[in-house]
C-alpha cells in the first residue's frame, strides 16, 4: 500500500529541528559518486501542439512559443543509511497560485515499491528554506541578527522559521513586488517572531538594512551587484534555480566568498552559469565547509554568498522521516496502485 501524504499531513507531522538535522547529515553524507539529475523542460501553451524537428508552427522556420510553465524532475534522492529513495516532479508557473505543484514519490530501494506520494510543494518549501537556514548560519557572521527577504513566499518565510531556531533575529526588513503580500508577510513575523519588522519598495533598499539577505524570487535579471555588498553581509540566493533566473550580478559572486550545494549544477542551470560564470568562481561546496575540508567565513567583515540550486537528496531528508512518522501513527489515506 502507497501512504497519500498532503500538505496539511506533511505539516502535521514535521518539525523543523528534525528536519534541519537531516539536511545536516545528509550534506554531510552525501555520495559524490550519485550525480544528481535535474531534468527540466517549457512547457508549451495551451492548445499548442508540440512541433516535430524543423517543422514551423508561426510561419517559415518558427517554432511554437513556450507557455507560462515549466516541468521539472530530481532524481535520485538518496542518502546513506536511508533504504529508500526520491523522484519528484514539478511544475513551475509563476502566476498561479501556488506557483509550484507536483509531487514526490518515495520508494524502497530494495525493490522499488512506492511507499509514499507526497504534496511536492510542501516537501520543497521545506527543504529549501530549512537547508538555506542551515547555510546562512553557517556562512553568516556569529553577530548577524538584522535579516532582509526579498520575496515574501514559502521559502522565505521557511527560511526565516529555521534561521530563528539557529541564531538570535533583532530585526526583519521584508520587500515584494506586492506591497500588500509584503506587508502581511511583515504584520506576520512581527507577531510571529517578536522583533521590529518593515518593509521596504525595492531590494537595493532592503539590502541595505540587513546583515543577512535572503532572495527568494522569480527574477531573471539581477537584483543586487557588487556595490550593494557590505563588509560583513551575507547573501543567499533562492531563486537562481534553473536557466535564465538570475538575483546576484556575476560581480557579486566574484566578489564574495560563494559556496554551492553542486558545483556542476551551479553552472550548468544556478547562480553561476545563469550570470556567465564557471566553476572557479565558487569557494567551495556547502558539504566541503560542514566537513571542514573548505574554509567558511574566516573574518567578521568577509562578504559571504550561498548560492544552491536544490539536491534530490534533500527530498528523502524530508519524506523519509514524515513517511515513517505516518507510517507508525497508521491514520493516513492509502492507494493500492497495483489493484
Amino acid at each position: 500500500m502507497t501512504l497519500l501524504l498532503t500538505r496539511s499531513l506533511i505539516t502535521e507531522l514535521l518539525d523543523p529541528d528534525t528536519v534541519m538535522a537531516g539536511l545536516r547529515a545528509g550534506f554531510l553524507a552525501a555520495d559524490p559518486d550519485v550525480r544528481p539529475l535535474r531534468v527540466r523542460t517549457d512547457l508549451p501553451r495551451p492548445g499548442t501542439a508540440t512541433p516535430r524537428p524543423g517543422a514551423a508552427t508561426l510561419g517559415p522556420g518558427a517554432a511554437t512559443p513556450p507557455g507560462p510553465g515549466t516541468a521539472t524532475a530530481l532524481l535520485p534522492g538518496v542518502i546513506d543509511g536511508i533504504p529508500a529513495y526520491t523522484v519528484k516532479v514539478n511544475a513551475k508557473f509563476p502566476d498561479a497560485t501556488p506557483a509550484l505543484r507536483g509531487l514526490v514519490c518515495l520508494h524502497d530501494l530494495a525493490d522499488g515499491e512506492l511507499l509514499a506520494v507526497l504534496d511536492s510543494a510542501t516537501v520543497t518549501a521545506w527543504r529549501t528554506g530549512l537547508a538555506a537556514a542551515l547555510a546562512t548560519h553557517a556562512l553568516a557572521a556569529g553577530h548577524a541578527g538584522s535579516v532582509s527577504v526579498v520575496g515574501a513566499g514559502a521559502q522565505a518565510r521557511m527560511v526565516l522559521r529555521g534561521l530563528a531556531r539557529l541564531r538570535e533575529l533583532t530585526r526583519l526588513t521584508v520587500c515584494d513586488t506586492d506591497p500588500a503580500r509584503a506587508a502581511a508577510f511583515a504584520a506576520e513575523h512581527e507577531r510571529l517572531l517578536g522583533i521590529p519588522v518593515e518593509t521596504a519598495a525595492e531590494p537595493r533598499r532592503a539590502a541595505s538594512r540587513g546583515d543577512i539577505v535572503v532572495l527568494a524570487t522569480w527574477s531573471r535579471s539581477p537584483l543586487l551587484d557588487a556595490s550593494d555588498l557590505r563588509p560583513g553581509m551575507h547573501v543567499t540566493t533562492l531563486g537562481a534555480d534553473e536557466p535564465g533566473k538570475v538575483e546576484l550580478a556575476a560581480d557579486a559572486l566574484r566578489h564574495a566568498l560563494t559556496v554551492v550545494d553542486n558545483l556542476e549544477l551551479a553552472v550548468a542551470m544556478g547562480a553561476l552559469g545563469n550570470s556567465g560564470l564557471g566553476a572557479d568562481a565558487a569557494h567551495a561546496s556547502l558539504g566541503q565547509v560542514l566537513h571542514g575540508e573548505r574554509p567558511g567565513r574566516e573574518s567578521s567583515d568577509q562578504i559571504t554568498v550561498y548560492a544552491p540550486v536544490g539536491l534530490p537528496w534533500q527530498d528523502l531528508a524530508l519524506a523519509w522521516p514524515v513517511y515513517r512518522a505516518a507510517a507508525g501513527a497508521g491514520a493516513c489515506p492509502q492507494v493500492d496502485f497495483l489493484a
